[in-house]
């Protein structure tokens, strides 16, 4: 995710934090070194997922054996205002900012004089996670053999986190109006497009059935427990179930039945309320003045003052049916509402699907979702509920280095009317209140959460949290010199049993980001290999390899690299691979200037990779001067910066990575 909009800290409770029990922790488990290689809806008005999509889902992925080391020569880090890859590879962009998604009449218009109208056609801004749905192949000389997960031909799903309005029009934000708030609502959001590969490289297939955008405005379902509630309810929508957008869309997830997540992170900085406000509106960082996009001077319903409630329905889970183009996206209730970085999905021992799910920001929690009924493969109208039936869990992490999943259940551990929970959907819409009264432990900026295929251990990306041991803030335990934890590290645990559904869990640490040539050794971190902070994005494929996206923000990223401070030697944000063999972390990629590295995933064959490249040229500030577009980057293409979305291969066609 961005670093756009999160300096608040909402979390006003004593609650233990990660850093005051870390150094007790690493005692009783060791880094990881080697064990990367170990062993119909029944909601009333909710749309049925499409029988492509099940279809699709119910198709068996290749199985690789696990490659034994990572075999590419890191890329060194760097200031320059490209994406450099390893040697052997080459990158070469997808889809852009503004590129259309089926009309090709709807071309991107360097002036930034696209409408509205166009930009509803085309790809959002500044796109954060993503998936990439294969189609099915059938087999070619095995007839009866069931068909194959495609690495030729399927659907890229990709959020659209947020918009900068300097880039996003003529004159940026001046002479604001209704058609401007249009435009930057229609940026937002998720976007589908249908991609092919004809042998040599990768195209956008237009046009496309299949190609759709959902934005801040786009019709919503809502199911679980919240549905309906009193909170929910609008002047619009009295009955609390018809929710107009999704927007702030951060990192995402996907379903066994071949659903793709997207998740509401910091939906609170759309809205203001320059009149009282109330104790939850505090909690979720409402504030008189919002986080600047002005949505408010022309669409009354983010104003939070007028209507409160509005709020309430964001900072929700949204599943897609991708194969589906007039399917209606459904926000997951049961998931709870907090500022979503991801939903990450696996299917437990005693195969109830469980989602993993991170509240990105400083003195945040970690959260699980358990459903009550089991996954069953090929049971469409069942697995469509799934996501609204179960238990929604807050994590404790002990001091002596076990951990516990606290359930956020109405009528237990405080959660009742007395201490402001009328219900289970009160539970659900106020989850981080939820969080605070049952005593979950406080994380530095929770974010990715990926689950190792192989060894079934969760990993947790805590990208940083300076305000550590400030005054007022949770003091750091003196035996681990974390104080300001500029830098960030990624946390693992396992399950009890290994099962995923577990009530109880032991952790450890698996890295302290860093940089060891610096002299303040609080800074020097564990990194064995080629030196990183901020770690955001994480994903393993399915050789059980790691992959680690960094967000360094572009209050550091944009400046000289002699005015980073204790990022002065690391450069631009970069991906990286954990060889589990040497124990070594390597570069893969580095971005250009002013960019996030988001969204990563390859083809089933892992031949191809797709990574997102999030607001090249983004100044400190975080809102170009329209003006002066391209002071920090004029990447892609030489002109006004255009997050886009790359396809990563190896010249000789093999396998990434290798």
């Amino acid at each position: 995710m961005s670093t756009f909009h999160d300096d608040g800290i909402s979390n006003p409770t004593d609650n233990p934090s990660f850093d005051d029990i870390l150094e007790l922790s690493r005692k009783r488990r060791e880094f990881l070194k080697g064990s990367l290689a170990a062993a119909t809806a029944t909601l009333i008005g909710v749309p049925l997922l499409s029988a492509r999509s099940q279809a699709q889902a119910q198709s068996l992925s290749p199985t690789y054996s696990v490659t034994p080391g990572v075999g590419f020569a890191p890329v060194p880090v760097s200031d320059a205002d490209t994406l450099v890859v390893p040697q052997g590879y080459r990158a070469e962009v997808l889809i852009a900012w503004g590129d259309p998604l089926s009309d090709v009449s709807r071309y991107f218009r360097y002036d930034a004089s696209n409408s509205a109208e166009d930009q509803e056609l085309q790809w959002g801004m500044h796109n954060d996670g993503m998936h990439y749905f294969p189609f099915n192949e059938p087999t070619r000389f095995n007839i009866g053999q069931r068909a194959t997960p495609s690495s030729r031909r399927g659907l890229l799903v990709s959020n659209h986190e947020y918009t900068d309005d300097g880039l996003l029009h003529p004159d940026g934000m001046n002479n604001w109006t209704a058609a401007k708030v249009r435009k930057s609502q229609a940026a937002h959001g998720v976007s589908v497009a249908e991609v092919i590969f004809d042998g040599s490289s990768w195209r956008v297939q237009r046009p496309s059935s299949y190609a759709r955008r959902i934005t801040a405005y786009t019709p919503m379902a809502v199911s679980g427990p919240a549905a309906g509630h009193p909170l929910m309810r609008t002047a619009a929508d009295q009955a609390g179930r018809r929710i107009l957008g999704t927007f702030n869309n951060c990192a995402h997830g996907y379903t066994p039945w071949g659903t793709y997540l997207t998740c509401e992170e910091n939906f609170n900085g759309y809205f203001v309320n320059a009149g009282t406000l109330t104790a939850e509106q505090r909690r979720y960082g409402i504030s008189a003045t919002g986080a600047g996009y002005r949505w408010h001077e022309h669409d009354e319903r983010f104003n939070a003052a007028l209507h409160p409630n509005e709020p309430n329905r964001f900072g929700w889970v949204v599943e897609i049916d991708p194969f589906d183009p007039t399917s209606t996206p459904i926000k997951r209730t049961a998931l709870g509402r907090i500022k979503h970085e991801g939903a990450w999905v696996t299917v437990a021992s005693d195969r109830r699907v469980v989602v993993y799910m991170g509240d990105d920001e400083r003195f945040e929690y970690i959260y699980k979702y358990v459903s009550n009924r089991p996954f069953i493969p090929g049971d469409r109208g069942h697995n469509a509920t799934l996501l609204d039936d179960g238990i929604l869990y807050v994590a404790r992490f002990n001091d002596n280095q076990s951990g516990e999943w606290l359930p956020l259940v109405w009528g237990s551990n405080g959660l009742t009317a007395e201490n402001g929970f009328a219900d289970q959907g009160e539970v659900l819409i106020k989850t981080r209140l939820a969080a605070d009264r049952v005593g979950a432990t406080k994380m530095d900026r929770p974010e990715w959460i990926a689950v190792n295929p192989r060894s079934n251990d969760v990993y947790c990306t805590l990208t940083n949290n300076d305000r550590r041991g400030n005054s007022g803030q949770p003091a750091t335990n003196p035996a681990n010199p974390r104080a300001q934890n500029v830098f960030g590290h990624i946390i693992r645990w396992t399950e009890d049993e290994q099962n995923a559904s577990a009530r109880s869990f032991e952790w450890d640490l698996f890295v302290q980001c860093g940089d060891p040539t610096l002299t303040d050794t609080s800074r020097r971190g564990t990194i064995q290999g080629d030196k990183f902070g901020s770690p955001d994005g994480l994903w393993f494929d399915d050789r059980g390899i790691i992959w680690v996206q960094t967000d360094v923000s572009t209050s550091i990223v944009a400046r000289p690299a002699s005015e980073r401070g204790d990022y002065r030697n690391i450069g631009n944000n970069q991906m990286l691979a954990y060889d589990a063999v040497s124990g070594q972390f390597k570069r893969f990629l580095t971005g250009p200037r002013g960019c996030e590295i988001t969204g990563v995933i390859t083809t089933p064959d892992l031949r191809t990779m797709f990574v997102n490249i999030q607001h090249p040229g983004e100044p400190a500030s975080e809102r170009n001067d329209p003006a002066t577009p391209t002071a920090i980057s004029s990447w892609p293409f030489g002109q006004r910066p255009r997050s886009s979305t790359v396809v990563i291969r190896k010249n000789d066609g093999g396998i990434i990575g290798t």
